[in-house]
């Protein structure tokens, strides 16, 4: 689980404003966020099977919320795909 700093931090660094926590681009930070720390641990628990399928869709919900992202407004879909380092 993600800790609330960490989420704070995600969120910082793609919010659109002050406030903003529930925009497509916070939430995709915050997805990537937790996508690396259960990526971690599954590294060093290779039969987590629950945590393998939450995070196939963490995965899918972010690619979802990219493409909806590049669909609606393409030049904050490159900003966030530049500050986050995904591949695309």
């Amino acid at each position: 689980m993600i800790s609330k700093d960490n989420k704070a931090k995600a969120i910082a660094l793609t919010q659109v404003n002050k406030n903003d926590v529930g925009s497509p681009q916070a939430q995709v930070s915050v997805l990537t966020a937790r996508i690396k720390e259960v990526t971690e641990h599954l590294k060093a628990n290779k039969h987590d099977f629950m945590a393998r399928r939450g995070l196939i869709q963490m995965v899918g919900k972010r690619k979802r919320l990219l493409k909806y992202l590049e669909r609606t407004d393409f030049e904050s879909y490159k900003a966030v795909v530049a500050k986050l380092g995904l591949r695309k």
